[in-house]
């Protein structure tokens, strides 16, 4: 699949060129190609939440749900961090007849569907986590070289734009993902048939890209080093030389882990809270997962075009906010129509923040290495739902049995597990302070998103 590249640039002014960021303004329909397959592997880590709510208990008992996601979601992220850089960094060097990125991403995602309904299938904890474990791994393969398109192919003037549809794909495809799993789940109560339609659908958007998305720039040289050296370089501390890079994953990481809060405790805070039995969670979480999904693609395309003016930043401020209050609201509704409203403002919050986040990650990555640097960003988006199950689970587990002097209140154990992310939000915040945007032409003189230190 991987071979050395011939005909590699002769010279520093060439290279330069060679990997420099696109010019060429890019038609709508290419930037929706370049955008489609974040639906598809977001939305089968959608069926996974619900997989994953559903299933744990059943495996592993109710009384044990909270510190049984803890070891299974830190399993998962550490295959995801692993896998995604590496192969990213690999697929940075590959010349092949389907160019870089294309033929990780057809064989991840042939893998995800049979993974996927492994998953569904599970009847035991041994086989529920190999089968999780596994689809981390296709999955991530076919993701690590896939996040390197935005860079490889999108002119400076577009970048908020196809940020803003990443961050809308996204998203939709988690809430698709959640949506059609819960609901063939309540239709046949059997998983089977709900995630082998999810894996088609993932399937058929990694086919979309393979087929319609032209490849960028050609492939970076070898020079002598064997493909082992060049998986262990993608882990170089070469990184930490990109200061503000580093600073924003960091940011990164608390914003994206306050909005799993949510995700990850919904269910579970319907039936503690709220006292819902199954048809009830089926219908609530259409309700308002679906409004979420609206406001959210309502929100991407404004947030992108308001920061392209004043700055990624102060976009990302005002989202993280919307989304920390929107957080509280939920957690702590006596009723479910006030739990639609923090939910809306959630959706809002994290649409702002997913579009103007990807944006300034994509300005701030070398663009010659775009697979290794954006497959680095998974450490952020991998560990987020670790960190939601870790906090939220302990919290939920204290709470439901008074552990460490706590009065024992099941009921409200899931609103403290969600409540908790309001304050992942604010650290989130001013972590992003010391990075430095770059400079962009439109940009206003002193504009807000310059603020903040050296980067």
């Amino acid at each position: 699949m991987a071979t050395e590249l011939a005909g590699a640039p002769g010279s520093a002014g060439a290279a330069e060129d060679v990997y420099a960021r696109p010019t060429e303004r890019l038609p709508w329909v290419q930037l929706l190609q370049i955008s489609i397959y974040w639906f598809g592997i977001n939305a089968i880590w959608g069926g996974w939440e619900v997989l994953n709510q559903e299933k744990v208990p059943a495996l592993f008992g109710e009384n044990m749900a909270g510190r049984a996601m803890v070891p299974i979601e830190l399993l998962a992220a550490l295959v995801a961090i692993a896998v995604q850089p590496t192969v990213g960094c690999i697929s940075d060097y590959t010349m092949s007849r389907w160019g870089r990125r294309k033929p990780y991403i057809a064989i991840g995602a042939t893998l995800d569907v049979f993974f996927l309904l492994g998953i569904a299938t599970a009847n035991t904890p041994i086989v529920f986590i190999a089968f999780l474990l596994a689809l981390e791994f296709s999955s991530n393969f076919a993701q690590g070289p896939f996040q390197g398109y935005i860079p490889d192919l999108v002119p400076e003037p577009q970048v908020g734009l196809a940020s803003a549809l990443v961050g809308t794909m996204s998203t939709l495809g988690v809430i698709g993902g959640v949506l059609f799993l819960s609901f063939g789940y309540r239709l046949g109560e059997d998983f089977t048939i709900p995630a082998l339609v999810l894996g088609g659908v993932e399937f058929a958007t990694a086919m979309a890209t393979v087929i319609l998305v032209r490849e960028g720039r050609q492939a970076k040289p070898r020079e002598g080093r064997s493909w082992l050296q060049i998986a262990l370089g993608a882990w170089g501390t070469d990184i930490l030389r990109e200061r503000s890079y580093v600073w924003l994953l960091v940011s990164r990481f608390f914003l994206m882990a306050a909005g799993a809060f949510v995700a990850n405790w919904a269910i579970i805070w319907m039936e503690r809270a709220l006292g819902f039995g199954s048809d009830e969670k089926g219908t609530w979480v259409t309700v308002i997962l679906g409004a979420t999904a609206v406001c959210t693609a309502i929100s991407t395309i404004p947030a992108a075009k308001v920061s392209d003016r004043v700055g990624r930043k102060p976009v990302i401020w005002v989202g993280a906010a919307v989304a920390a209050v929107g957080t509280a609201v939920f957690a702590f509704a006596p009723v479910i129509e006030v739990a639609l409203v923090g939910g809306v403002l959630v959706g809002i919050g994290s649409g702002m923040i997913l579009a103007v986040d990807w944006a300034l990650l994509s300005e701030l990555v070398p663009k010659a290495s775009s697979g290794r640097y954006m497959g680095m960003s998974n450490l952020a988006s991998a560990l987020q739902a670790v960190i939601a199950v870790l906090f939220g689970g302990l919290v939920l587990d204290i709470v439901a049995n008074g552990f460490f002097g706590v009065s024992a209140d099941f009921a409200a154990s899931a609103r403290w597990a969600i409540g908790i992310g309001v304050l992942f939000y604010l650290a989130g915040c001013l972590l992003l302070i010391p990075v430095r945007e770059p400079e962009r032409r439109g940009t206003p003189s002193g504009a807000l998103g310059t603020l903040g230190g050296a980067g």
